[in-house]
């Protein structure tokens, strides 16, 4: 017997289920979605290129306009030192020269409530690829407009612990 005409007795006898036709082709993509999260997360990431660019001006597009920095450092004898830096202030801080600067935010614990929400995660800011101090960074966002802005960061600043 051929191939063929032991398929057909095998199909007349119910031992092969006819195959389906296949459902039409959707020739459009289906379309991304943006979570919540990753559009937080632009301004905190924009925050990070502007360091690691050293150009403030990159930075004031993530910032809004009331708010600003706080920073509490830490000396090893366990001694605590708190500035509050103004956005034109902390944007100033932002200059170009011949180091290499990167922040790296660890694992960010992320939370949204409507228009508010909060970055928080262990960070270490490394100068020509050497850790150079770390800590725990704290972002305060707000949504305007449909964007995420930066109204606030607060971070923690030590020498000691720092691996990653």
């Amino acid at each position: 017997m051929t191939p063929y005409l032991l398929l057909a007795l095998a199909a007349a006898s119910g031992q092969i289920t006819p195959v389906q036709p296949l459902p039409s082709g959707n020739p459009s993509p289906p379309p991304i979605t943006v979570s919540e999260e990753s559009q937080v997360m632009v301004p905190v990431n924009g925050i990070f290129a502007a360091i690691a660019a050293r150009d403030g001006q990159m930075a004031v597009q993530y910032l809004r306009a009331q708010g600003g920095a706080t920073i509490a450092n830490e000396a090893a004898d366990g001694s605590s030192k708190i500035v509050y830096r103004t956005w034109p202030e902390f944007v100033a801080g932002l200059k170009a020269g011949p180091e290499r600067h990167e922040e790296r935010l660890y694992d960010p614990a992320i939370e949204i409530d409507g228009n508010i929400a909060y970055v928080w995660g262990r960070y270490t800011f490394e100068i020509d690829g050497n850790i150079h101090h770390c800590g725990y960074d704290h972002f305060d966002l707000v949504r305007e407009e449909g964007r995420w802005k930066i109204a606030n960061i607060t971070w923690s600043s030590r020498t000691t612990g720092c691996e990653e």
